[in-house]
């Protein structure tokens, strides 16, 4: 009999990773994935620690989920079993059995290759199924076969957990040491996601560049070897990888970004502040002029690299001189995106207890102040491809009739009137308008045909004259 399975997704991608990988492994029992949790046989909430309120966000949802949960046992529709997974549930899996007992599973993200064995538990135990061990064993090495197809673009982990331990992060405690799957594994993987129709790979992982693992004949492999190999895999277009440590950057990585043309000519390469000093109280163990000097490096072996980062403002004890230097960074660097965040206090963590903690008011004024800067500079990025053509991979439909939407080689979000037929494929598109966070754009053609392949801006195009003639 079938299932009905709701999975609501918080936080980075490997959480995207890791929920669609839970549909897989309860695939077997009968699961399947809908849009709604109302009416669900099991509602997991995939949850992320990251952000502020992590906590009280899930609390929230369950108070909800809870009534959908009660409404099915009264209409005598089955029985709904409820789910907490994911790094709220590794860092607070007590305390969500004590404050939501009605919840029937709470699982780390390092053990839901054993949710068959968690649901048959849930199934006759009258209490919650807590499970939220490191196990000995790697979950990469039970889970089962993708079910289906992962779609034209999708996340494929490579690496999980850091060692880092930069002081306002719960990473090294809800997903533990640092750890890389073989090679071997994760080619195959690829291969099968190729097989069913996905033209980029984006490698995913806490540390993703930190990724060292052992080559199919034995031996040590680096990012930038695995680069190569899959770069070998007939079909596959373009390859990504996020989130990446400045310390992790080597050179046979950055030599892969100017000799691998699928690597794609965007890196996400967080630095957090400019500010030696909160460098050192972060724990980052780089400078801000070792990271200069990495992207002067980067950009010399890529020079149409494109580069996001992340930043954190307010973090406890920084002086005006400490932001006036990540502005001073931002400006020297320059970025296509960016993330930047006020520093909030996650427990556990060294920062949370540091008595320097900064008023809420300055950290609105440093974050607004830094958003302007990092958004004048997207715009202008994208402003830089008016006129040009771009390849497009058209992943989805847009949200109006006839309009497909994808990502440039640079990450940006392209929309554009196109034959739906043209989905899965790359396409050059002659960019009319830039958006804040998107180009719009019309499908072009070189000599009558629609173009697929590398990324450089093509020579000459001319416009389509029909959608069908290009299809």
């Amino acid at each position: 009999m079938t299932k009905k399975l709701f999975i609501k997704t918080w936080g980075c991608q490997m959480n995207v990773y890791d929920s669609a990988r839970m549909a897989d492994v309860l695939a077997p029992l009968g699961y399947r994935p809908v849009e709604e949790p109302d009416g669900a046989d099991m509602v997991i909430l995939n949850t992320c620690h990251i952000r502020e309120k992590a906590a009280e966000k899930v609390f929230s949802e369950l108070g909800r989920l809870r009534q959908m949960k009660d409404r099915k046992a009264e209409a005598e529709d089955g029985r709904m079993i409820l789910a907490v997974a994911g790094c709220v549930a590794q860092a607070e899996g007590e305390e969500i059995v004590a404050r939501a007992p009605f919840v029937d599973m709470v699982f780390g993200p390092q053990t839901y290759h054993t949710l068959p064995e968690m649901v048959a538990k849930a199934s006759r135990a009258a209490g919650s199924v807590l499970n939220t061990d490191f196990p000995a064993e790697s979950k990469f090495d039970f889970l089962p076969e993708e079910a289906d197809g992962q779609g034209v673009s999708a996340f494929l982990a490579v690496q999980e957990g850091c060692d880092k331990f930069c002081t306002f992060c719960v990473v090294p405690y809800t997903r533990g040491a640092e750890f890389s799957r073989p090679a071997a594994q994760i080619i195959a993987e690829a291969r099968r996601m190729v097989a069913a129709g996905t033209r980029e790979i984006n490698l995913l992982g806490q540390n993703v560049n930190a990724w060292h693992g052992e080559g199919p004949a034995g031996g040590t492999w680096g990012l930038g070897r695995l680069v190569r190999a899959l770069a070998e895999i007939d079909g596959l277009e373009r390859i990504r990888y996020t989130t990446s440590h400045p310390r992790d950057m080597d050179d046979e990585l950055i030599r892969a970004h100017a000799e691998v043309p699928q690597l794609m000519p965007y890196l996400h390469l967080p630095v957090q502040s400019g500010s030696d000093r909160i460098l050192a109280a972060m724990n980052r163990k780089h400078s801000a002029d070792d990271y200069r000097r990495l992207v002067d490096r980067l950009r010399a072996a890529k020079p149409d690299l494109a580069l996001s980062g992340d930043f954190i403002v307010g973090f406890p004890g920084e002086t005006d001189a400490d932001f006036a230097a990540t502005l001073k960074l931002v400006s020297d660097v320059g970025y296509a995106q960016a993330y930047s965040f006020k520093y909030s206090p996650r427990p556990g963590t060294p920062a949370a207890v540091d008595g320097a903690q900064l008023s809420e008011e300055v950290k609105e004024d440093r974050l607004s102040a830094l958003q302007q800067l990092l958004n004048a500079q997207q715009v202008a990025f994208n402003h830089g491809f008016i006129g040009r053509s771009v390849p497009v991979l058209f992943d989805r439909a847009g949200r109006r009739d006839g309009q497909l939407l994808g990502r440039s080689p640079w990450m940006q979000s392209v929309h554009a009137e196109a034959n739906p037929r043209l989905l899965g494929r790359i396409v050059e598109v002659r960019v009319d308008a830039a958006l804040a966070n998107s180009l719009a754009g019309t499908v072009a053609t070189v000599d009558g045909a629609v173009t697929a392949g590398g990324h450089a801006p093509s020579p000459s195009f001319q416009l389509a004259q029909t959608l069908e003639a290009s299809a």
